[in-house]
């Protein structure tokens, strides 16, 4: 096995050691190792108490970043390194936290206290490496396992759930039959989490390789903190564009997007308001007239009580909105939906489309991708050719406008809206001699108006 550790890591090891103690690289970098993924952040973990690890580095900045479970961090180089002494966590009143922690010498009882026995394993030159839960032959196999009983790990720290599920959908490996089992089980500890910590974790797992398969193998525990998608499982969409269940067509359309956070929340979401929105015709086929509209409200509801960001919120449920627009081939309906979306968000809208068609039946699919991608070519073809279709491309702003004699503030803002929507219709040129002449007209007809309205 080739393990190679950076050499500031190594110089910090040293010093432990230098200073007779035990150090270590642990957990996360190890198994990313392990998999020949370069690690973000090297973990250390020794037999040396906090105040022996400040001694140990009384040359170098120091601070608490954790006292009260044995964590210290040495900043070397501009980089900060996390220092933590062996450790027994004690009961977990809250499904999260230790009430309290007691410091041991042994690596052992460390690695025993960790989730995942891909997580529990540690390493140093000289010892090589310490993995008494073989860690090592899961991950060459696959499989995510937890250390000694499932239901005591997930009892201790219920994030630990959505942990598993993140690992295993993010590195595509399997979760083994007891701990899977026990995920299930105890699913309902997750009520007891913040929303933060389960938002943080379960977009990565959204964004994993196999995320299609955690979400339907899960599906009842990701319905813990997200109830509103219980509707979709199992629900027979009876139509004729759809050879999956909801549900199954909402988990196919997030694997057939790119994982980025936006777009797979926004396809996990996008028909949520599906059932809300069912009528029925005479031919026994489902139709939801208006269910985008639905869907983006309950997700904006459900983005908010998960603690996503303002801007977050936004982008997705602007996609959500707009997930079942349908192009007809004139460039004037982009424009205009480039002018209410932004440019941005219309090719990340393409994008959405794509997934959406191909998690459904083949029934008019290949008519359907043909306008999304007739729609991207007119779109492209609007940007190259930087197309007026925003008050800012328009060739007048509110100062013209105000100079041709239209002074009321509303009637400066109805004035350019009027111009940017005879330009987009192709009624006029958008040439600033052309729009002040017009705008002189309009400012004439306002006042004719205003006379008239007096008498």
């Amino acid at each position: 096995m080739k393990f190679i550790i950076p050499k500031d890591v190594k110089y910090v090891l040293n010093i432990l050691s230098s200073n007779g103690f035990e150090a270590f690289v642990v957990g996360g970098c190890v198994r990313d190792a392990l998999l020949d993924i370069t690690p973000h952040d090297w973990d250390i973990c020794t037999d040396a108490r906090p105040d022996e690890i400040k001694n140990a580095f009384k040359d170098f900045y120091t601070f608490d970043s954790g006292i009260k479970h044995g964590t210290i961090s040495v900043i070397f180089n501009k980089e900060v390194y996390e220092i933590t002494t062996y450790r027994i966590d004690g009961s977990y009143a809250d499904n999260r936290h230790p009430e309290k922690v007691t410091f041991t010498n042994s690596i052992i009882m460390d690695l025993s206290r960790r989730d995942f026995t891909i997580n529990a394993i540690a390493y140093n030159e000289y010892v090589g490496l310490v993995d008494p839960f073989d860690g090592q032959a899961d991950i060459i196999n696959r499989k995510i396992r937890c250390v000694n009983n499932p239901d005591k790990r997930f009892s201790e720290d219920a994030l630990r759930i959505i942990r598993a599920m993140r690992f295993a959908s993010t590195y595509g490996f399997d979760i083994e039959k007891e701990t899977s089992e026990a995920i299930i089980r105890n699913r309902k500890l997750l009520n007891n989490i913040a929303a933060e910590r389960i938002n943080i974790e379960f977009t990565k797992l959204i964004c994993g390789i196999d995320a299609e398969n955690i979400l339907n193998k899960f599906r009842d525990v990701v319905a813990v903190f997200i109830p509103e998608l219980s509707v979709e499982f199992d629900y027979n969409q009876k139509s004729g564009h759809h050879n999956l269940d909801l549900w199954h067509h909402t988990t196919r359309s997030v694997n057939l997007i790119e994982p980025d956070s936006v777009l797979r929340i926004a396809m996990l979401l996008h028909d949520i308001g599906k059932p809300q929105c069912k009528t029925t015709d005479e031919k026994g086929e489902s139709h939801f007239i208006g269910h985008p509209t639905v869907s983006a409200e309950m997700s904006r509801v459900i983005l908010r009580r998960l603690k996503y960001s303002s801007n977050f919120i936004d982008e997705c449920v602007c996609l959500i909105r707009n997930h079942d627009v349908r192009y007809s081939g004139s460039p004037r309906q982009l424009k205009r939906l480039l002018e209410k979306i932004g440019e941005s968000r219309t090719e990340k809208l393409f994008k959405i489309f794509r997934a959406d068609i191909m998690a459904q039946s083949d029934y008019e699919k290949q008519n359907k991708l043909s306008l999304v991608d007739l729609a991207e070519k007119d779109f492209h073809n609007i940007i190259e050719n930087e197309q007026c279709f925003s008050l800012k491309q328009l060739a007048v702003n509110g100062s013209d406008v105000i100079a041709v004699g239209i002074k009321n503030g509303r009637l400066i803002g109805d004035t350019l809206r009027k111009l940017l929507d005879m330009v987009i219709n192709d009624e006029i040129e958008n040439d600033r001699t052309l729009l002040l002449e017009k705008a002189k007209e309009i400012a004439g007809n306002n006042y004719n108006q205003t006379q008239s309205d007096v008498k």
